[in-house]
Protein backbone atom coordinates (compact mmCIF):
# COMPACT_ATOMS: atom_id res chain seq x y z
CA UNK A 1 0.00 0.00 0.00
CA UNK A 2 3.05 2.32 0.75
CA UNK A 3 4.20 1.66 -2.67
CA UNK A 4 1.40 3.43 -3.98
CA UNK A 5 1.19 6.06 -2.03
CA UNK A 6 4.70 7.55 -3.10
CA UNK A 7 3.85 6.14 -6.61
CA UNK A 8 0.61 9.11 -7.13
CA UNK A 9 3.32 11.29 -4.97
CA UNK A 10 5.69 11.30 -6.72
CA UNK A 11 3.78 11.22 -10.36
CA UNK A 12 1.84 14.08 -8.92
CA UNK A 13 4.83 16.28 -7.93
CA UNK A 14 5.94 15.37 -11.90
CA UNK A 15 3.21 16.74 -13.10
CA UNK A 16 2.90 19.88 -10.42
CA UNK A 17 6.17 20.80 -11.99
CA UNK A 18 4.81 20.01 -15.36
CA UNK A 19 1.69 22.43 -14.39
CA UNK A 20 3.61 25.12 -13.00
CA UNK A 21 5.94 25.65 -15.89
CA UNK A 22 2.80 25.85 -17.91
CA UNK A 23 0.65 28.76 -15.12
CA UNK A 24 3.74 30.14 -13.80
CA UNK A 25 6.59 30.49 -16.86
CA UNK A 26 3.90 30.49 -19.50
CA UNK A 27 5.59 28.01 -21.27
CA UNK A 28 3.99 26.17 -24.23
CA UNK A 29 3.05 22.70 -23.38
CA UNK A 30 5.98 21.67 -26.08
CA UNK A 31 8.86 23.71 -24.14
CA UNK A 32 7.71 21.50 -21.27
CA UNK A 33 7.66 18.11 -22.64
CA UNK A 34 11.13 19.07 -24.11
CA UNK A 35 12.27 20.21 -20.31
CA UNK A 36 10.81 17.11 -18.69
CA UNK A 37 12.36 14.92 -21.30
CA UNK A 38 15.70 16.34 -20.99
CA UNK A 39 15.65 16.57 -17.22
CA UNK A 40 14.75 12.97 -17.13
CA UNK A 41 17.50 12.19 -19.84
CA UNK A 42 20.07 14.16 -17.22
CA UNK A 43 18.90 12.36 -14.17
CA UNK A 44 19.43 9.29 -16.46
CA UNK A 45 22.48 9.93 -16.95
CA UNK A 46 23.79 10.79 -14.15
CA UNK A 47 21.83 7.64 -12.32
CA UNK A 48 19.59 9.18 -10.51
CA UNK A 49 16.58 7.97 -12.64
CA UNK A 50 16.46 4.53 -11.21
CA UNK A 51 16.75 4.82 -7.95
CA UNK A 52 13.57 6.95 -8.29
CA UNK A 53 11.96 4.75 -10.24
CA UNK A 54 12.99 2.04 -7.67
CA UNK A 55 11.10 3.98 -5.13
CA UNK A 56 7.42 5.16 -6.66
CA UNK A 57 7.30 2.70 -9.41
CA UNK A 58 4.78 3.93 -11.92
CA UNK A 59 4.91 7.38 -10.47
CA UNK A 60 8.19 7.68 -12.06
CA UNK A 61 8.14 5.31 -14.73
CA UNK A 62 4.65 7.07 -16.48
CA UNK A 63 5.53 10.12 -16.92
CA UNK A 64 7.26 11.99 -19.78
CA UNK A 65 10.21 12.41 -17.79
CA UNK A 66 10.61 8.44 -18.19
CA UNK A 67 10.62 8.71 -21.65
CA UNK A 68 14.22 10.92 -21.53
CA UNK A 69 15.84 8.18 -19.07
CA UNK A 70 15.17 5.70 -21.24
CA UNK A 71 16.58 7.15 -24.37
CA UNK A 72 19.69 7.83 -21.77
CA UNK A 73 19.75 4.25 -20.76
CA UNK A 74 19.33 2.83 -24.10
CA UNK A 75 22.39 4.70 -25.43
CA UNK A 76 24.21 4.34 -22.80
CA UNK A 77 23.54 0.51 -22.52
CA UNK A 78 24.34 -0.33 -26.50
CA UNK A 79 27.80 2.40 -26.05
CA UNK A 80 29.74 0.00 -24.04
CA UNK A 81 29.09 -2.73 -26.25
CA UNK A 82 28.94 -1.09 -30.18
CA UNK A 83 30.88 2.45 -29.60
CA UNK A 84 29.68 5.92 -31.17
CA UNK A 85 27.71 3.72 -33.38
CA UNK A 86 25.85 2.08 -30.55
CA UNK A 87 24.72 5.23 -29.08
CA UNK A 88 22.88 6.49 -32.12
CA UNK A 89 21.25 2.88 -32.20
CA UNK A 90 20.42 2.20 -28.55
CA UNK A 91 18.38 5.39 -28.16
CA UNK A 92 15.69 3.80 -30.47
CA UNK A 93 16.61 0.27 -28.96
CA UNK A 94 14.33 0.57 -26.04
CA UNK A 95 12.06 3.52 -26.84
CA UNK A 96 11.08 2.40 -30.36
CA UNK A 97 7.94 0.32 -29.14
CA UNK A 98 6.55 3.45 -27.44
CA UNK A 99 7.57 5.94 -30.34
CA UNK A 100 5.50 3.09 -32.51
CA UNK A 101 2.53 2.81 -30.75
CA UNK A 102 2.31 7.01 -30.23
CA UNK A 103 2.58 7.11 -34.24
CA UNK A 104 -0.18 4.46 -34.14
CA UNK A 105 -2.52 5.64 -31.28
CA UNK A 106 -2.57 9.02 -32.59
CA UNK A 107 -3.27 7.96 -36.62
CA UNK A 108 -6.54 5.98 -35.29
CA UNK A 109 -7.58 8.71 -33.09
CA UNK A 110 -7.24 11.45 -36.18
CA UNK A 111 -9.37 8.60 -38.28
CA UNK A 112 -11.77 8.73 -35.74
CA UNK A 113 -12.02 12.14 -34.36
CA UNK A 114 -12.46 15.46 -36.08
CA UNK A 115 -9.96 18.04 -34.96
CA UNK A 116 -11.23 21.52 -34.51
CA UNK A 117 -10.59 24.50 -36.88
Amino acid sequence: MEKFIWAFVVGGAICVIGQLMLDVLKLTPAHVTVTLVVTGAILGGLGWYEPLIKFAGAGASVPISSFGNSIVKGALKEAKGSGIIGVLTGIFDITSAGISAAIIFAFIASLIFKPKG
